[in-house]
């Protein structure tokens, strides 16, 4: 069996390493073992030495193997995660993906939190992983959103691109997004756009949120880079794509709002570019992974 593999690239200049994929996993293991395992160290007699095997309950998108194995290389550096998957890999409900083995105490103390990692990222993945099969065929691409949980932003988004995704901003500083708040204090988006190509570095993009054709046709006498069509229905998201089209066909044109497995197609066949989705990263329903441990 092979190491599980490195992890792909997030986004074109940016990969996760070692250390910050040891980073988090240390952080993780802090929450859960605060003093130590005291179940563990009172059960099991030091020296034993156990193997555990992971199987999925249920068929997924599989990620976060290197930050399993992370998780239980912090307890012991000569541990190591094998495997015969990789992140991105559909994993049959049933299937045994990885084993690991070593010091009994380690993989019991290592054990939940390798599962939660696995089972969270895996959960965001097959998600995105739906959406993307369900615009398969059109111009559209799935696109993930800000609306991740505290502290995982980074683990989230890489989960998004194993399922296929693409990644929007990181952050407030990856771009100029000016969304209905920013227009109602500018005073309307052609405003809010002047504003912002004043003073935004000239190398970032500038996107305007926009909920109506009026709206439209001011993002486009604006000449922003993007035009997000926010909560549209579907026939009023082709007629912003027809009249985008016609006046500035280099213009990308992304659709937003209450997107789900039902309507995302529908949106798609509209002919947008990008179709944000917050439920990939928000909703996601973590995946059903067990670990189980015998002795060696």
């Amino acid at each position: 069996m092979a190491h599980c593999r490195r992890l792909r690239l997030l986004i074109v200049t940016m990969e996760l390493d070692t250390g910050i994929i040891y980073a988090y996993a240390s952080d993780f293991l802090k929450e859960d073992l605060g003093r130590g395992d005291i179940t563990t160290q009172c059960v099991v007699r030091g020296g034993v030495r156990a193997r555990g095997q992971f199987q999925a309950k249920q068929d997924l998108i599989l990620c976060g193997l290197e930050f399993a194995e992370a998780v239980f290389g912090v307890l012991d550096s000569a541990i190591a995660l094998e495997s015969h998957a990789y992140d991105g890999q559909p994993i049959a409900a049933g299937s045994g993906f990885a084993r690991i083995e070593g010091p009994a105490g380690v993989l019991l103390a290592g054990e939940r939190t390798a599962l939660n990692i696995l089972q969270h990222l895996s959960g965001i993945a097959t998600l995105t992983r739906a959406f993307v099969d369900k615009v398969r065929g059109t111009s559209a691409r799935i696109v993930d959103t800000r609306k991740t949980t505290p502290g995982l932003r980074l683990l989230e988004k890489y989960a998004v691109t194993v399922g296929g995704g693409i990644n929007h901003r990181f952050g407030l500083d990856d771009g100029v997004l000016i969304k209905d708040n920013h227009i109602a204090l500018a005073g309307g988006i052609k405003r809010a756009v002047e504003l912002a190509r004043g003073s935004a570095p000239h190398l970032l993009k500038v996107e305007a949120e926009a909920s109506t054709i009026a709206q439209v046709r001011d993002s486009l006498q604006a000449r922003v880079d993007v035009i997000m069509l926010d909560n549209m229905q579907p026939a009023d998201i082709a007629a912003a794509v027809l009249l985008i089209r016609e006046q500035a066909p280099d213009t990308i044109v992304e659709a937003s709002g209450n997107m789900n497995l039902d309507n995302v197609r529908e949106v798609a066949e509209t002919g947008v570019n990008l179709i944000s989705v917050g439920a990939i990263t928000h909703s996601a329903s973590a995946m059903d992974i067990s670990m189980k441990i015998s002795a060696a």
